[in-house]
């Protein structure tokens, strides 16, 4: 399957073509802050404090005068840098743990599940706290600790799921005509279970905005020196009674972003698995002739 046959198939989704709509949308904006933004968002200019959203300063001012706009197309890269990141990273760490709890021998695959229970049991907010407090607030802690927290649970999921693929009839075909386990789990059993893949770590994605903009509002995670959209909230929080529009904004695109990044993975999971897809499949019955 093509990737412009998947993009079609989204975008005659109403809730595909919002998801993929607001992510290209976010991306692009993360994009254009690396070289322009309406004003410098480390400028403190105090006659534009509290300002109302208007012209030159779209959505307003905060507490001291920074343009909000600009904040937040900075914080659109802190969003899209973790998104990414721990989207790598929780692949990469619940591909290897699926693999090794699938295909391996058994002693093996006890282990990897007694691993994957006892790291389940770490709440991921918890885990990136507790780092952020030994080595300090950073976005590769957020990105580290998140993509670790949300990998296991991918491969909890992907392990059931290659499992019952490794017992499918072309599985044992495959391994018959002499694949090797590498060759046998990258062109069978992967791309049978990337509809559940791709759902798990939409998700994971999701929450990871999430989890980033909760421990940047706690203090745990972007560092001050680093624009983020829950740093930006948790800064105007403060005055939600006085000056409600400045908290608006921030917590309307992490809304967004994660509603969108769900959305997306849903839009994904429908174009690549097959069985939901019978409609298109399967030929529509002739209808009877009518004579008059």
């Amino acid at each position: 399957m093509t990737p412009a046959v998947v993009l079609a198939r989204i975008w005659r989704s109403a809730t595909g073509r919002f998801g993929l709509l607001a992510v290209a949308a976010i991306v692009a904006v993360a994009v254009v802050s690396l070289f322009w933004t309406p004003f410098d968002p480390k400028t403190v200019d105090i006659a534009a404090r509290w300002t109302n959203p208007g012209w030159p300063h779209l959505l307003g001012g905060d507490s001291t005068g920074r343009d909000i706009l600009s904040l937040l197309m900075i914080g659109a890269r802190t969003t899209v840098l973790v998104a990414v990141g721990s989207g790598i990273v929780a692949t990469v760490i619940g591909v290897v743990l699926a693999a090794l709890g699938a295909l391996t021998a058994r002693p093996v695959r006890e282990v990897v599940a007694v691993l994957v229970d006892i790291l389940i049991a770490f709440p991921v907010l918890l885990i990136a706290m507790m780092l952020s407090a030994v080595w300090g607030g950073s976005l590769w802690i957020v990105v580290w600790s998140v993509g670790i927290g949300f990998g296991v649970n991918i491969a909890r999921v992907a392990r059931v799921e290659l499992r019952r693929v490794q017992r499918s009839d072309f599985v044992l075909a495959a391994r018959a005509s002499g694949l090797t386990a590498v060759q046998t789990l990258t062109r069978h059993l992967l791309p049978n279970v990337l509809p559940v893949f791709i759902v798990q770590l939409s998700w994971s994605m999701a929450a990871a905005v999430l989890a980033e903009a909760g421990l940047s509002f706690l203090g745990f995670g972007a560092p001050v020196t680093q624009p983020s959209w829950g740093l930006l909230l948790g800064e105007t929080q403060a005055y939600i009674s006085l000056h409600p529009l400045s908290v608006l904004w921030p917590g309307l695109a992490i809304t967004i972003t994660v509603l969108a990044l769900n959305l997306l993975g849903d839009a994904l999971r429908e174009a690549s698995d097959p069985t939901l897809r019978r409609d298109e499949a399967e030929p529509h019955a002739p209808q009877p002739a009518v004579f008059a």
